[in-house]
C-alpha cells in the first residue's frame, strides 16, 4: 500500500472516530461520517448558543485544513478587517468546537505534518544532500578565549 493510500485511510479513520463510531473505508463511509458530524452540530446548536472562537494558525497548510474542516461541517470561517491572515474565527457551539472540531483538526494536522515532513526530508536527502540533520552548535570564538 502506498504512503498516500495509508494517509488517506488514516484520515478516514480519524473522521470516523469523531463521527461516533462508524466504520471507515470507502468514500461513502466518509460522507456518512461527515453527515453524522453535521447532524451532531445541528443538535448541539439547538441547545447551546454559538460563540466566536478565535484560532491563530501560523502554518498555511494547517490553516487551509482548519478552514476546509469548518466548511465541511457547514461552519463559515472568517476574520475581521485588519486581522492577521493567521487568524481564523468560527461561530459555533463551544462544546462542538472543543469536543469535535479542534481535536479532529489536531489529529488530522498531526498526520499530515508527519506525512509531509517525511516526504520533504526524503526528497531533500535524495536530491540535494543525504545529511539533513540540524546545524552543528559551536561556541563563538570570543567565548573560547
Amino acid at each position: 500500500m502506498s504512503d498516500d493510500t495509508l494517509l488517506r485511510d488514516k484520515l478516514r479513520k480519524i473522521e470516523a472516530l469523531y463521527a461516533g463510531g462508524a466504520t471507515a473505508g470507502e468514500r461513502s463511509a466518509a460522507q456518512a461520517a461527515a453527515e453524522r458530524i453535521r447532524a451532531r452540530l445541528a443538535a448541539t446548536a439547538k441547545t447551546e448558543e454559538s460563540t466566536e472562537t478565535r484560532f491563530s494558525i501560523t502554518d498555511a497548510w494547517s490553516r487551509q485544513l482548519l478552514v476546509a474542516l469548518c466548511r465541511r461541517y457547514g461552519i463559515s470561517p472568517y476574520r475581521y478587517p485588519r486581522m492577521h491572515r493567521q487568524t481564523i474565527i468560527v461561530k459555533a457551539p463551544r462544546s462542538f468546537v472543543q469536543s469535535v472540531l479542534w481535536p479532529e483538526f489536531q489529529e488530522i494536522n498531526a498526520a499530515l505534518v508527519e506525512y509531509l515532513s517525511s516526504i520533504t526530508e526524503r526528497v531533500i536527502r535524495e536530491e540535494v544532500f543525504r545529511d539533513t540533520g540540524d546545524a552543528e552548535e559551536i561556541m563563538p570564538a570570543k567565548l573560547l578565549r
